[in-house]
Order: C-alpha cells, then structure tokens, then sequence
C-alpha cells in the first residue's frame, strides 16, 4: 500500500507545480507551451478521482477493522502502535484532500488561462482588422 500513497503524492506534487508554472507572472513564454501539455494532460490526470476513492475506502476499512487501545491492558507498544496508525490514516486523508483540491484547481486554472488566450487572439484579431 505504500506505493499507492507515493503515487498519489508525486500526482499532487505535479498538480501544484503545474499550478505554480500556470500562474507564475513573467513566464510568458513558456506559457504557450505548458497550457498545451496541461490541458492533453488535464485527462490522464482525471484517473486520479478514481483513485482517490478507492484509498479513501481503505482508509475507512483500516478504521472500522482497527483494533481499540482503549482499555487498561492496552501495553504501551500496542499504544503507541494505534496511535501511530491513527496518524496515518489522517496524513493520508489530507493527501487525499489536497490531491483532489490541487486536480480542482489545475482544471479551472487551466481553463481560465486558455480562455484568457483566446480573448488575447480574439483582441489581437480585432485590431488587425481596424
């Protein structure tokens, strides 16, 4: 399982670099290039949602199959064992989360910027007509 939780980090950590490169001001001219790799890419990325629930289901599996370490002959080691795997399951949920928010934002980023594209052509066009 901890293959699944690196792939979906390095799927979050591509989402906010592409978010960055998108919004970074001065980088005009890498930014016809990289809408065009974001937006072919925007539906492979797509696979994520999927995926994101399917660990979401295990995580909610892991807590409802989890031993209690709420007793009094609850050792230490078995202690700290839960709590360990509580920590996890949280760190998780918000990689999750933030995989999510970031394929989100990576969408409507990218759709704003083409639009802004668009209109910049659609002016430039309109100009050249006067």
């Amino acid at each position: 399982m901890a293959l699944e939780w690196v792939v979906l980090g390095y799927i979050a950590g591509a989402e906010a670099i592409m978010i960055l490169l998108l919004t970074l001001p001065g980088v005009d001219s890498l930014r016809k290039g990289l809408i065009s790799v974001t937006h072919s890419a925007l539906k492979p990325m797509l696979s994520v949602l999927p995926f994101c629930l399917f660990l979401l289901m295990d995580i909610y599996w892991k807590y409802e199959t989890r031993p209690t370490c709420e007793s009094v002959s609850c050792s230490p080691t078995e202690y700290l064992r839960h709590q360990k795997s509580i920590m996890k399951s949280q760190r998780n949920a918000l990689l999750i989360a933030a995989a999510l928010i970031f394929y989100w934002l990576l969408f409507a980023v990218t759709n704003l910027v083409v639009r802004i594209e668009q209109l910049k052509q659609r002016i430039e066009k309109l100009k050249n007509e006067e």
